[in-house]
């Protein structure tokens, strides 16, 4: 038991240490570009990239996923689960960049994108906090985002930005509709989602860099609820919920 638990601990330990390793990478690497172009005597290569109307790029990602729960009526008068709850899964992007400038300061960005994830949800019985139920949902998403970007005025070749947007998600690699999966708490293949985020811009000669970190809540139910399987009449509504870092490179 204290084995299991034990290990249990360390599990939740390993995840928030790598999300730490994350954020400091992502802090760390823009330091280093900020160096750079100091170093490099303010070239001003944001001018090029300002004369354009629109450009495209690519982006690379990685994600943290998982759900807000909201339990049932069933939840407190069941004798089965004394908790349950979602645990966050890694995962990663990889998706294409079309860009439409509005005036100086203003973006307009459609996202088509490619999202493998992995999410949990974790049924604890009572009176036994070691052994648990555990529901792994790995995803493969096509995503379709819109956003709109506010852009500062360029400092030398880089700048800040905020984004926010909508985007809508359908799960290429849902069990939702296979029967093999009847015993299981089932989520809807499609989702709509609100994201806000912000990054920074980086003017090379040849192409934008521009680390970004991004949250995503969705905004409908993706319970596919089933009255015959317990683990799913103890939740009422489940939202999803994303933490994104993304490197696009744009030109």
């Amino acid at each position: 038991m204290r084995t299991t638990h034990s290990r249990h601990l360390l599990y939740l330990h390993g995840r928030k240490r790598l999300i730490t390793i994350v954020w400091l990478a992502f802090f760390a690497l823009s330091a280093t570009f900020a160096w750079a172009q100091r170093a490099k005597g303010y070239n001003f290569n944001y001018k090029d990239f300002q004369a354009k109307p629109y450009y495209f790029g690519i982006s690379l990602g990685m994600n943290f996923s998982d759900f807000k729960i909201y339990h049932s009526r069933q939840f407190i008068r069941n004798d089965s689960f004394a908790r349950a709850e979602a645990v966050r899964g890694p995962g990663f992007n990889l998706g294409i960049v079309s860009n439409l400038k509005i005036g100086e300061y203003f973006d307009v960005r459609v996202l088509p994108t490619l999202s493998f994830v992995e999410r949990n949800l974790r049924y604890t019985r009572p009176g036994d906090g070691v052994q648990a139920i555990n529901r792994r949902i790995e995803s493969v998403l096509v995503e379709m985002p819109f956003q709109v970007r506010y852009k500062s005025a360029a400092y030398h070749d880089f700048r800040i930005f905020l984004v926010a947007g909508a985007k809508y998600i359908f799960d290429v690699a849902s069990d939702s509709r296979t029967r093999q999966a009847a015993d299981l708490v089932k989520i809807s293949p499609t989702d709509f989602q609100f994201e806000y985020g912000a990054g920074v811009q980086f003017f090379f000669p040849y192409f934008i860099f521009s680390p970004e970190f991004k949250v995503s809540h969705g905004l409908n139910n993706i319970l596919l609820y089933n009255e015959r399987l317990q683990q799913s009449t103890v939740l009422e509504k489940i939202l999803s919920r994303t933490f994104t870092i993304t490197f696009y490179f744009e030109g």
